[in-house]
C-alpha cells in the first residue's frame, strides 16, 4: 500500500493539512474493495481527485474511469446517459445507445453532484448498487453490470433527505464509507503553499517571471473566506500573473482580486443574538396582544356603565380620556401586531385581531335604548367599507401597495395582510 505523501504527490495533491492527509489516506484504504464511497465537501475543494486515487490503486485501475458531471445534464436525458436507451424509446432515439452502467462495466464511475440526481434516476442508481441490475430505456430485458461507484456531493444530503429531494435508502448505499475533503478557509497552513504552486505554473505557462506576494498581501491572502476554495484561489492567482506588470504583489493589488474583502474576512458572530431578538419579538407579540385584550376590557367596562346610567352625554365626559387612549392606542398596535406575524411567518388567521376603526365614532346626546345603537352601528358594515376604501386606492395606484398605504395611512404590511385577507 503506497503511503500518503507519495499519493500526493503522484496525483498533484498539495498540502500537508491534517484533515487532508486524513481524506487521503481513506480512499488509500478502501481503493482495494468495492465499496461505494462519498465525497463530502464544499464546491472547489478538489472532490475529483479522490476518485481517481481509488480507481488507480484498486483492481479495477485497467478497466474504464467514466466522470459525469449529474449537474450538467438535462433531467429527461440522463437516465438515457447512465443506462441507455433502445431504438425508438423516445422521440430522436434512432438507434440502440449503450449507457455508462454498460460501458463502465468492469471500470469506476465518478458521479459527481451526486445530489442533484432526480428522483426517478436515484431508483435507477439504487438499483445497480443493490443487485448490479438496470434496465435500458424502452426496455424490460434486465442487464447485469460490474462497476464501482464513487460519488461526490456538495450538498447538505440531511437536509436534502429532509426536504425529499434524496432518497435516504440511496443516502446510505452511496455513502458505506464517507471522505470529507476541508474547506480552504480550514487548510490556513496551505494557502499560501497552493498559491505559490500555482504561480509558478503560470509562470511556466506563459513564460514570464513568478510573482511574489508581500507580507501585508500574505497576511491577507490567509485571512480571506475563499468561498470558491481552491478553485477561487488558482483563479486569482491566474489573473495576477496575467495581469500585473510588477511582480511583487503589494496588499493593495491583492486585494483589487478578492471580491468583497470586507465580508469575506472572519467574523465573530454572538450565537445567543438571534435568540435573543427572536425571544424579544415575541415579548413585543404577547405585549400588543395583552394590550388589546386590556382595550377590550376597558370597553366592555364603558359598554356596561352606559346600558346601567342611559347618560351617554354623561359617560361621553368622565371616560373621555378611556375613549381617546383606546382610539388611539389601536392603530399603532394593529401595524405593530401585523408587523411581527409578518416577520414571525405565523399565520395571521391564527390570530384573532379586534377590527376598530381608526378614529373614534361621534357619540351623540340623547335618551334612546342603546341596544338600538349598536345595532345601527353593526349596519354600517365597516368591514365593506374597508374594502371598498382599498380597492379604490390599489386602482388608483395601478396596483402599487406601497402608494395605496400611504393614502390609506396603514402601513404596506398591514395593507397586504388586508389584502389577503379579502383574496384581492
Amino acid at each position: 500500500m503506497e503511503n500518503v505523501q507519495a499519493v500526493k504527490q503522484r496525483f498533484g495533491i498539495i498540502g500537508n493539512d491534517p484533515k487532508l492527509n486524513r481524506a487521503v489516506e481513506k480512499a488509500i484504504q478502501v481503493a482495494p474493495t468495492d465499496i461505494s464511497v462519498l465525497v463530502t465537501g464544499e464546491s472547489g475543494v478538489g472532490k475529483e481527485s479522490i476518485p481517481k486515487i481509488i480507481h488507480s490503486l484498486s483492481h479495477r485501475k485497467h478497466g474504464k474511469y467514466i466522470a459525469v458531471n449529474c449537474g450538467a445534464i438535462p433531467e429527461g436525458t440522463i437516465d438515457s446517459e447512465l443506462v441507455g436507451h433502445e431504438k425508438g424509446a423516445f422521440t430522436g432515439a434512432t438507434a440502440t445507445r449503450s449507457g455508462y452502467f454498460e460501458v463502465a462495466d468492469g471500470g469506476t464511475i465518478f458521479l459527481d453532484e451526486v445530489g442533484e440526481l432526480p428522483l426517478p434516476t436515484q431508483v435507477r442508481l439504487l438499483r445497480v448498487l443493490e443487485n448490479g441490475e438496470f434496465l435500458k430505456v424502452g426496455s424490460s430485458k434486465a442487464q447485469k453490470t460490474d462497476v464501482r461507484i464513487v460519488a461526490a456531493t456538495n450538498v447538505n444530503m440531511s437536509d436534502a433527505i429532509d426536504k425529499g429531494k434524496f432518497r435516504e435508502d440511496l443516502y446510505y448505499r452511496l455513502s458505506t464509507v464517507e471522505i470529507n475533503l476541508p474547506p480552504l478557509r480550514k487548510r490556513s497552513e496551505d494557502i499560501h503553499l497552493l498559491f505559490r504552486k500555482f504561480a509558478s505554473d503560470f509562470a511556466q505557462k506563459y513564460k514570464m517571471p513568478t510573482i511574489r506576494l508581500e507580507e501585508d498581501a500574505i497576511s491577507l491572502l490567509l485571512q480571506y473566506r475563499w468561498g470558491g476554495n481552491i478553485r477561487q484561489l488558482r483563479n486569482v492567482a491566474e489573473q495576477i500573473s496575467v495581469l500585473e506588470q510588477n511582480r511583487s504583489i503589494s496588499y493593495t493589488t491583492l486585494k483589487q482580486y478578492l471580491p468583497d474583502v470586507g465580508s469575506n474576512l472572519p467574523a465573530v458572530i454572538n450565537p445567543k443574538k438571534e435568540k435573543s431578538d427572536f425571544s424579544s419579538e415575541r415579548e413585543i407579540l404577547y405585549k400588543v396582544l395583552f394590550d388589546m385584550q386590556r382595550d377590550v376590557n376597558d370597553l366592555k367596562k364603558l359598554t356596561l356603565e352606559l346600558m346601567k346610567t342611559g347618560n351617554v352625554a354623561d359617560v361621553k365626559e368622565e371616560q373621555s380620556s378611556l375613549i381617546n387612549k383606546i382610539y388611539s392606542e389601536e392603530k399603532g398596535n394593529e401595524e405593530q401586531l401585523a408587523a411581527i406575524v409578518d416577520e414571525e411567518e405565523i399565520n395571521p388567521q391564527d390570530v384573532e385581531v379586534l377590527s376598530i376603526s381608526e378614529t373614534a365614532p361621534e357619540v351623540k346626546t340623547g335618551n334612546y335604548d342603546f341596544a338600538e345603537e349598536i345595532e345601527e352601528e353593526e349596519n354600517l358594515s365597516l368591514q365593506e367599507k374597508e374594502l371598498e376604501l382599498i380597492k379604490k386606492s390599489l386602482e388608483k395606484y395601478n396596483g402599487k401597495r406601497k402608494d395605496a398605504a400611504e393614502e390609506l395611512g396603514i402601513s404596506e404590511r398591514t395593507l397586504y395582510r388586508k389584502i389577503k385577507q379579502y383574496n384581492l
